[in-house]
């Protein structure tokens, strides 16, 4: 349909009376119902118990808060899915509510995986690194830690007290001396002999145990070997099981929370104040902290803490495996409910608590005054930041502060790895689940031609757009474009947007001024002379952080895709090579280059390669020229 019903029958009911009519319809079966607008965006997703008594409610006249009463008053349908139990209704909800984003539900906006240390278990000499995503690869996982930064932090000393390889596989069947982290005694060396299999296999259990909780037994065994080592007069054994016993601690004193009753829990604590909210989750594994994240949930003004936290954990653990407990600062409103769905979903016993007294309640105390403060400094960046988008109105005639921001920048050497970003801004300050990268496609541009590259990018971004969200009803639309460049870029973005049929967003070329000066720079408009703001402007620092962050992230887009390129082994493309015949290769010749150069009877003389793919090989580089 094209014509929008709105404009069509201005008449569509709404309101109670809608409401009142899928009565009629309805059993007390449990499920999820969909309230929707007369274009048929979804307004709100809820599940119930009895969907009749639910949607009874709904079709009373009085007794709702604002917002609810203001989500009745917008629905003109409703949509249905009845369910087996209610369990599986609140699954579905919180899995749509995802999906679809409604406008009056509470919304976990952040959702992002959390990192975790895996000890590999497919190699007679395992490693130890950081894993993110699915747990496919063969080991052991030990998480989730908050951030990258606690899991690096932890492998960091992990590595100093264990001495356990963080080298690919690859990288350790190719060495033929040590390298430099069994130089500065954060690898023991196994690749080369250093260590037999047997110890090392006794550091990994050592690391499994300490990863476990069991990290004051291994810290006395290695205090009994280290005194041992020094009434031996050995004094650089006991030297290097001193700064082993240092790393361990070092883990633990850097954990801060590190409690003795409380094994495996998530902590959950909520703080609201006018009208927004901040939820902290601490994640406790083997009586260790192991960080905390904070969450800033899309909340109304009238809801309460319990739908919030409710709310929140549904989305939250709908991709996440839950621990066997969680602590909470305040009740959720269906308790049981929600322990059954966690339960079912982790295949044991979940209990969710709300301590009052105790090692647990001092816990809860101070992950709430942790999201408290952290609301509070939100709310100020906020303030300040609200201000600075009204100046940018100001300053660039805009009709109101501009409430998403984007901000374009390219990146290459001479052409080469092109790449595109954009960053965005708004009221809360840097969106960076909003940020794109744009590989450079265009095999007919000239190499560093930017407005190409430019035109490739607004080009894709617009279409896009205009596909997803034509109506621009999801706040992914900006309201005001920064090229970093002068009149020409400007000139150029806006002939793009011409040929898009979008015209009315108001676009700003950020170029540098008088030598190239910091300080110094010009703005230019379509069709207006360039002007320059005073350098003492906060408007203009503003201006000139968003411009240094795209600058930021388009560099590092381009120096990951140039680091990629350089990386990639020509091997990797011949038809036949796996992994095991490419070490074979490279530890015969020491290098792809040498491959290539290498004649048929050399290849033939590598074990593992038969004639066949040994000609296959020649053929590949030398036909390539």
């Amino acid at each position: 349909m094209t014509d929008d019903p709105t404009h069509s029958n201005p008449e569509i009911p709404k309101g109670h009376s809608v409401i009142q009519g899928y009565l009629k319809t309805l059993d007390s079966s449990p499920g999820v119902y969909r309230m929707l607008d007369p274009q048929s965006r979804v307004l709100y997703v809820g599940k119930a118990r009895n969907l009749k008594a639910r949607v009874s409610n709904y079709a009373r006249p009085s007794g709702h808060s604002r917002r609810i009463e203001r989500m009745i008053s917008e629905t003109s349908s409703m949509m249905f899915l009845t369910t087996r139990t209610e369990t599986e209704a609140l699954l579905l909800e919180q899995n749509l509510i995802k999906q679809l984003k409604p406008r009056y539900n509470v919304l976990l906006r952040d959702d992002k995986s959390f990192p975790n240390i895996l000890v590999t278990g497919d190699h007679p000499y395992p490693m130890i690194k950081k894993h993110r995503g699915a747990k496919k690869e063969k080991g052991s996982y030990y998480g989730p830690f908050a951030s990258a930064g606690a899991v690096n932090r932890t492998l960091n000393q992990l590595q100093k007290a264990f001495l356990l390889r963080n080298c690919t596989d690859s990288v350790f069947d190719s060495r033929t001396r040590p390298c430099l982290q069994f130089q500065i005694k954060r690898c023991s060396a196994p690749c080369v002999g250093k260590i037999s299999e047997a110890d090392y296999a006794e550091t990994v259990k050592d690391a499994e145990r300490f990863l476990s909780g069991k990290s004051t037994r291994i810290q006395e065994a290695l205090g009994a070997q280290m005194q041992e080592a020094s009434e031996a007069m050995e004094f650089e054994r006991a030297a290097a099981l001193r700064d082993r016993i240092r790393a361990l601690t070092q883990v633990q004193t850097s954990q801060g929370i590190n409690p003795r009753t409380v094994t495996e829990a998530d902590v959950i604590a909520l703080h609201m104040e006018g009208g927004q909210a901040c939820v902290q989750v601490f994640f406790i594994r083997a009586n260790q902290n192991w960080g905390n994240r904070d969450f800033y949930p899309r909340v109304g003004p009238d809801v309460d803490e319990a739908e919030v936290l409710e709310a929140f954990m549904g989305q939250f653990y709908d991709t996440k495996e839950p621990p066997r407990l969680i602590l909470l600062s305040h009740a959720v409103e269906n308790p049981d409910l929600m322990e059954e769905a966690l339960s079912s979903k982790l295949g044991r016993r979940v209990e969710l608590s709300v301590p009052q007294r105790g090692e647990k309640a001092e816990i809860i105390e101070g992950a709430t005054r942790n999201a408290r403060e952290s609301l509070g400094r939100k709310m100020s960046e906020s303030a300040a930041q609200t201000k600075l988008l009204k100046g940018v109105a100001e300053a660039f005639a805009l009709d109101a502060p501009p409430e998403r921001v984007e901000v374009y920048d390219n990146s290459h050497i001479q052409g080469t790895n092109a790449v595109g970003a954009m960053i965005v801004a708004g009221p809360d300050g840097f969106m960076k689940n909003q940020y794109r990268k744009y590989n450079i496609k265009g095999e007919d541009l000239t190499p560093g031609d930017d407005f190409g590259m430019m035109k490739e990018v607004l080009s894709r971004r617009f279409t896009r757009l205009l596909k997803e969200d034509p109506d621009r009803e999801n706040g992914l639309w900006p309201d005001l474009l920064l090229i970093d460049g002068g009149a020409g870029q400007v000139s150029a973005v806006a002939e793009i947007m011409r040929e898009y049929g979008v015209e009315d967003i108001p676009m700003v070329g950020v170029a540098k001024g008088v030598d190239r000066d910091h300080g110094k720079e010009e703005f230019h408009r379509v069709g207006q002379r360039p002007f320059a703001l005073q350098r003492n402007d906060p408007v203009l620092y503003f201006i000139q952080r968003l411009r240094d962050e795209a600058h930021r992230f388009a560099i590092g887009t381009h120096r990951a895709k140039r680091a990629k390129a350089n990386m990639a082994n020509p091997l990797d493309e011949v038809p036949g090579v796996g992994a095991s015949r490419k070490r074979a290769l490279l530890a015969h010749f020491g290098s792809a280059k040498a491959v290539s150069r290498a004649n048929l009877a050399d290849l033939k003389a590598v074990d593992g390669v038969s004639e066949a793919l040994a000609e296959r090989i020649y053929g590949f580089f030398h036909e390539k020229g």
